[in-house]
């Protein structure tokens, strides 16, 4: 470093560039990394580096540059066999000049061993290859050793004749059996750098199953609770794998079939709840990657118990039940019954605790007796054959036939004359019953008469009453029969009345012209359900009275439209199907006198180019409407007001045009006829002017009106293009025209003669502005064109 310095100090600025590399050969070893420092003595004013095959080099994922002012250090990584070569490392200096380094970069293959796997498997008794690849430059040597224990053994044909390392470094293995698994070391080697590494292969032979199985046949009575389970015992390495297939499908873990593994390589299948069907053969197959094997066994599966004869039988309430269950098998089952309504069991010889169910049987059937049959006594009953093979069960239902029920609560029914009115008999009853009407001593016919009707459906009749006088009103009597018992019902059908009137009428929330009117509910509807409320009201001294109907049956009413300042008299009545009732007592109140409106609610919004969008709600407004809204408003350094009148039907009030970056502060009152409202006082400020002027411009036009602007100004263009033809150039749509419409002659005389006088010919533009585009301002510039074709403007005074 002090000799660097010392040169740079005698030559000076003007030395040449010396240019190093901090290494000058480097082996490098593939999928290796490393950096390399070019450092230059003198002032270079650009250094790069060069690949082998004379590439500047840039940074890419695998090299990286990191260059300063006199040095730049270059990095590879996961170096490759490609990357081999020579590197150069260039200075260039102010004059253009360039010196350079070099660097040798060799590269070579470390010892590598590529895939090879762990364990590697073989089937016994065949020619076993054990794979290691292994790769290095220059090419390794191979050694193979056999791990026992602590002890490393090399392999050798002379020791190990079914032994041998083939030319690609594998090892084979002739007839490998069981004694010849464990662990083998795969040991390479590169003298010339005296590099060594191995690897461990574990070597697993793989024995074909065999299979036995303990009892090939069975013979076996199975029912629904009942299992068999077959066994396989097998040996084999790996460990096989069991499966059982019948039918040629493979049975797979279910509620029925239970498949389990056990040790010493047994493995078993049970057949749960066995039926007739599963009898015949069924498969063990073992299987591992060396092989499979298979045995049969077979299974012979008995005939269960099962019910032949079982009925459902109907019984009349009170009278007796028998009911009768016949099963075969062998041997001969025994029978038992199920009541399914409370799960009470009935054996042979068995009673109930009220004496009325017995049971008898003998010889495979049996017989159930019920006396005094009850309808508790209805449903399913279940008959079980059982013995020692089995037990089979099928159900049955008691039907009960009864006389009619009558199932209606409601006995007395309400209507009006000219009201039609439903009663209803519901009756319950096995069979069904058929159902008729009296009056007095009086049937009525299933097609009714001039004010009634009949509808009927299963276990229920409507009869259709529509009164026209007094007469209809009275007792009507339904009689129901079937082939068991007939019954009777009566009913009433009694004359309804209006309701009675509401009370304790209250008003709340009274204003100039809205007030709310709340009640109670009558104490009587009357015998028909209240349909709504009538609610009267009118101006004391008024004979006039108003109306206002509530919604439903709710008792809360709203009287709008009212006068300022007035008393009002109001009362309410409850109207049902029979008509409206009576009146409530009369209440009176006084809605409030018209006074000035509340202050408005302002909201603000900024609004388009320099305009301000003022929201204005509307508060009470004291009886009478707004008539108008006085805005004022400033800015906060002006003392001076103004003052914009917007009308009462609007809500909103637009200020314009306003100053940028300004704060103002706005006054709004309102106005009724009575007078003004406090003010409400409101606050906004401007912000700056935005700086592109065609967001000013078209930001409040749509679409269509912009594109007519922009045909416009591209036709005013072709016209001041032409019109500038016309006079610098004599040539153009213009000038065509005037060829026309004028001699040639006279024309191109007539011009010579005005540019020889040195007259002017003008001709007014828009006015641009610094960005191109056109404004809407009417300023303008004067072209003038002089008889030496020169064109001198100047702004037209006109605006000044």
């Amino acid at each position: 470093m002090i000799i660097q310095l010392l040169w740079f100090l005698v030559c000076g600025s003007q030395a040449v560039l010396q240019v190093s590399i901090s290494l000058n050969k480097v082996e490098l070893s593939v999928g290796e990394s490393k950096f390399f420092k070019c450092t230059v003595i003198g002032e270079p004013v650009n250094l790069e580096w060069f690949n082998p095959q004379g590439e500047r080099i840039v940074s890419s994922q695998r090299v990286a540059l990191h260059t300063g002012e006199d040095s730049s250090r270059l990095t590879i990584y996961n170096a490759e066999v490609e990357d081999a070569g020579i590197y150069r490392c260039q200075a260039t200096d102010a004059q253009g000049q360039t010196q350079e380094a070099t660097m040798v970069l060799e590269m070579y293959q470390k010892l590598t061993f590529r895939n090879v796997r762990s364990p590697q498997e073989f089937r016994h008794d065949e020619a076993a290859e054990v794979v290691c690849d292994v790769i290095a430059s220059p090419a390794p040597a191979v050694s193979w050793f056999y791990q026992k224990g602590f002890r490393s053994m090399e392999i050798t044909e002379e020791h190990y004749s079914r032994f041998q390392v083939l030319p690609n470094n594998n090892l084979q293995i002739h007839k490998v059996t069981k004694a010849d698994e464990g662990v083998y070391r795969c040991e390479a080697r590169v003298e010339a750098r005296g590099e060594i590494d191995f690897v461990d292969i574990e070597l697993v032979v793989n024995v074909p199953p065999v299979l036995s199985v303990l009892q090939q046949a069975f013979n076996a009575t199975a029912d629904y609770q009942e299992s068999v389970t077959f066994t396989c015992v097998t040996s084999g390495s790996p460990d096989p794998e069991v499966t059982w297939h019948r039918k040629g499908q493979q049975l797979e873990r279910s509620e029925q079939y239970v498949l389990n593994t056990m040790e010493a390589g047994r493995s078993t299948l049970t057949i749960r709840n066995i039926i007739q069907g599963d009898g015949g053969d069924y498969t063990c197959r073992a299987t591992n990657k060396a092989g499979a094997e298979e045995r049969e066994l077979f299974l012979k599966v008995f005939v269960q118990p099962h019910i032949t004869q079982l009925r459902n039988v109907t019984a009349v309430e009170g009278s007796a039940a028998m009911i009768s269950c016949v099963a075969e098998g062998e041997p001969l089952p025994e029978i038992s019954w199920r009541r399914a309504s409370d799960g009470q069991s009935f054996a042979d010889g068995d009673k109930s605790q009220d004496g009325r169910v017995d049971v008898r049987g003998r010889h495979g059937k049996s017989m159930l007796t019920i006396s005094g049959v009850k309808l508790t006594d209805l449903g399913r009953f279940d008959c079980e054959a059982l013995s020692r093979i089995g037990g089979h069960q099928k159900s049955m239902f008691l039907d009960i036939e009864y006389m009619p029920k009558f199932q209606t609560n409601q006995t007395i029914f309400y209507s009006w004359e000219g009201n039609p009115i439903n009663i209803s008999c519901d009756v319950k009853s096995n069979p069904p019953a058929t159902m008729l009407w009296r009056r007095g001593r009086l049937t009525i016919s299933a097609e009714g008469t001039a004010n009634t009707r009949i509808h009927t459906t299963d276990g229920k009749s409507l009869l259709e009453v529509t009164p026209v006088s007094d007469r209809d009103f009275g007792r009507y009597n339904c009689t129901a029969r079937n082939n068991i018992g007939v019954k009777y019902q009566e009913f009433i059908l009694a004359q309804a009345d209006v309701p009675s009137n509401p009370y304790s009428v209250r008003l709340s929330a009274v204003s100039q012209r809205i007030a709310t009117v709340t009640f109670m509910k009558p104490d009587s509807h009357g015998g028909v359900p209240i349909g709504h409320y009538l609610v009267n009201y009118k101006e004391v001294g008024s004979q006039d009275w108003r109306d206002v109907k509530s919604h439903g049956v709710q008792t809360i009413v709203l009287l709008t439209g009212l006068e300022p300042n007035t008393t009002y008299e109001v009362r309410v009545a409850a109207v049902n199907g029979k008509g409206q009732g009576e009146f409530s007592h009369t209440e009176s109140f006084q809605t409030l006198p018209i006074r000035e409106p509340s202050p408005p609610a302002v909201h603000g919004q900024r609004g388009m180019g320099k305009a301000y969008r003022l929201g204005l709600v509307k508060q009470d407004d004291g009886g009478m409407p707004i008539v108008e809204y006085i805005v004022k408003y400033k800015t906060d350094k002006e003392e001076q007001w103004m003052t914009k009148l917007v009308s009462g039907q609007h809500d909103f009030a637009l200020l314009q045009p306003l100053q940028w970056n300004t704060r103002y502060e706005v006054e709004i009152t309102a106005r009724n006829v009575k007078g003004l409202s406090e003010p409400t006082f409101y606050q906004f400020f401007m912000p700056q002017k935005p700086d592109i002027i065609a967001d000013s411009l078209f930001s409040g036009l749509g679409l269509g009106p912009v594109v007519g602007l922009g045909l416009v100004g591209f036709l005013l263009v072709l016209v001041v293009v032409d019109v500038s033809c016309y006079f610098l150039r004599q040539c153009g749509l213009l000038m065509c025209i005037t060829r026309k419409l004028c001699s040639k002659k006279t024309t191109t005389s007539g011009k010579s003669k005005e540019m020889e006088e040195g007259k002017a010919a003008y001709l007014k533009l828009p006015l641009k502005e610094e960005n191109g585009k056109e404004t809407l301002k009417s300023d303008m510039i004067e072209i003038k064109v002089h008889s030496d074709n020169s064109i001198h403007t100047k702004q037209d005074d006109s605006k000044a």
